[in-house]
Parts: C-alpha cells; structure tokens; sequence
C-alpha cells in the first residue's frame, strides 16, 4: 500500500495503459462556492500543504500593498513561473531597470529556461545557466524593487526577517484567513508559506472578486497577460483563455489554484507531486463544478488542458484520467 493510501488520500487519477490500470496518484481538491463555503471537496483540504509557486500572487498583492507600482505586463510577470522566453527575460530585465537595479542583484539560484525551445537556443549561443533564466526571476526582480520603492536593504531581501517578507506574511494570513502554518524555503530561495488548500483556494477568490485596490491590480495583470505568467506553449495559458475573467497559478509539487470573478474557486494538489496530471485534475474540477457549460467558456479548449495521452510505440495507447 502506498503512504499516500496508508494516509487515507483517494485516488484521484488512473494511469491507464492499453486498457489496464497500472498505477495511481492521490490527492486532495477543493472547490469553494461564490459565498466562500466548500461546495465539494475530496481527499484532505483542510491540512497545511506547501502551495509552492501557486503563491505567487499573494506575494505580488502584498508588494502592491507596500508601494510596487508596475505595468500591468511587469506584475504579471511578478507572478510567474515563467518559460524564460526571450520576452520573459526582457521583462525581468525592465523590473530591475525600473529599480535601478541590474540582474546582478537576483538571489535567484543559476538555471536554464523552463521552455525547452528556449533552453536549446541558449545553448546553442553558447550560454549558460543564470540567474535570470530561473523561472522565478520575475518575482525575485519585483521584491527588489519593492525594496528599492520602500527604502529597504536589497542584499537581505529573502530573509524571513526582512520587513518584505514580513509583511508577505501577514497579507497570506489575512487572505488565505488561516495562521501561517510554516515557513519553509522555496526552490528559488524565497520563504514558502503553508496553508491548506481551502485557504489556498479562498485567497485566489480574493484576488478574482476584487473590483478595484492592489488585489484588482494583481487579478487584472493576470488576465491582460497570462502568457507572462507562464509561457507560450503552457496549460496554464490554454487555461486562461479558455475561462473568460479566469485567474490562475500552477506549482511544484502538483499544485494548482484557479478563481473565477463570481468567487468560485478551486485548489488541489497530489501527494506524489507529479506535475503530468495538474491540469487533468483542474480540467475535471471545472466540469464538475458545471464550469464547461458556461457562456463564453471555451469548454473543447478547457477539456483538451486535461487531456494527457500516454505513448507506446510512438502512438497514443492510454491516458491518465481523474478519478473523483
């Protein structure tokens, strides 16, 4: 028995092969109402889980909040994992310009991009791994400026203590609604903050509902440019433009959240982190919530984000399907 089963997580994906089930992966959705309560849920969502980049735009709304005053492209990057296209690069470039800053200033660890077109170009030129190529260079480029807009040291900007982060903090607390659960240290280097996946998915409606203020500012710079927030050739962004006013933030470890402007909202994550079936999960979360019925959505485009063939013998012969 899996330590996922042995947890008493369900199953919410079938690996199917040929017609035979050969493995599973388990995990935990929520989806909340327009009013805020759980409409559905399945698994644990009530647990802390490390939301890993899906918590990008809570951090860039807590910027907002200190003063980061950006281009509707540029904090849209804040909020990135990005592909490290060339456009992405420039933009990181331009955050840091604005600040008087250079990328010599990210913390970020050295790494190539995401995309993998845009990785063999890089080395075909002879590149090599940056700082600025790592997909998080964006966030880091916009907590420098924050820094620089506030007065505050820039050399120290991903201590736990430094007041950027403590007030990255207190605005997770306040729009997740729950305590910060832990603090650990993301891939990039930047405090991660813990909250269950109903927090998670409540602090994404936050974002979706707000009608003016820093939280409009964050909500409106996804939806303008969600190809900054991810890449061209994501799921993310097929996902965007499938769901009119649709916010949305994938992370590691299998975690993804998505809100919609009426409030609804939905978090989930798999215990194994395995990033092929994120979008399968979210894809069937919207069609249960009946969201693939709904005016102007593109339900074709939302169903193909949770379509992931499996190969054999360079041919489709099976799938990974949701099981919940």
């Amino acid at each position: 028995m899996s330590s996922a089963a042995a947890a008493g997580l369900p199953v919410v994906a079938e690996i199917v092969r040929s017609g035979f089930v050969e493995g599973h992966h388990y995990g935990s959705v929520v989806a909340l109402a327009a009013d805020g309560t759980v409409e559905w849920s399945v698994g644990e969502v009530a647990a802390p889980v490390l939301p890993r980049s899906c918590n990008k735009p809570l951090q860039a709304l807590a910027m907002v909040d200190l003063g980061l005053d950006l281009p509707d492209d540029l904090l849209a990057l804040a909020c990135a994992s990005h592909s490290g296209e060339p456009f992405h690069v420039e933009g990181v470039r331009r955050t840091l310009a604005s600040a008087g800053l250079d990328e010599s200033a990210l913390q970020t660890p050295a790494d190539y991009p995401l995309d993998d077109a845009a990785r063999e170009a890089v080395v075909r030129a002879g590149g090599a791994r940056a700082p600025i190529l790592m997909n998080c260079s964006g966030k880091h480029a916009a907590m420098l400026a924050t820094c620089v807009a506030r007065g505050w040291d820039t050399a120290t900007y991903l201590d736990p203590a430094h007041p950027l982060q403590v007030a990255i903090h207190d605005t997770f607390a306040r729009v997740t609604g729950e305590p910060v659960a832990a603090v650990a240290v993301d891939g990039c280097g930047a405090p991660l903050l813990a909250t269950s996946l109903t927090g998670l998915a409540r602090a994404f409606a936050h974002l979706a509902t707000a009608t003016d203020g820093p939280a409009h500012r964050v909500a409106e710079a996804i939806r303008r440019h969600p190809e900054l927030v991810s890449g061209t050739t994501r799921d993310e962004l097929a996902l965007h433009r499938a769901v009119p006013g649709l916010i949305g933030k994938a992370g590691a470890e299998s975690c993804y959240a998505v809100a919609v402007p009426d409030g609804r909202a939905w978090a989930l994550k798999t215990d194994d982190g395995a990033a092929r079936v994120r979008p399968v999960l979210m894809a069937e979360a919207l069609r249960r919530s009946g969201v693939l019925e709904e005016d102007g959505v593109d339900a074709a485009a939302v169903a193909a984000t949770g379509r992931l063939p499996l190969m054999g013998g360079g041919k489709p012969v099976g799938e990974i399907r949701a099981a919940f």
